[in-house]
């Protein structure tokens, strides 16, 4: 009954949400439905923008010489 927390990859999270909007798009769903895939939607968003935040942070640039330098935005 323990819910393994594997982390989804980037890639995986941009399938689900655009599995969740063509559903919206194409199913006849019920008022109620309806707002629980946007919601899962939202949340999806909101985890993608969070992964993708952190690989900004994480980024790593080569100068000239070789040598690593954090990437500034």
């Amino acid at each position: 009954m323990g819910k393994t927390d594997k982390k989804e990859s980037l890639e995986e999270m941009f399938a689900a949400l655009d599995q969740t909007v063509a559903r919206m798009e194409t199913e006849d769903l019920s008022l109620e439905d309806s707002f629980a895939m946007y919601r899962r939607g939202m949340d999806l968003l909101k985890k993608c923008n969070d992964t993708i935040d952190q690989v900004e942070k994480k980024m790593l640039v080569l100068d000239e010489k070789g040598e690593a330098h954090e990437f500034e935005m």
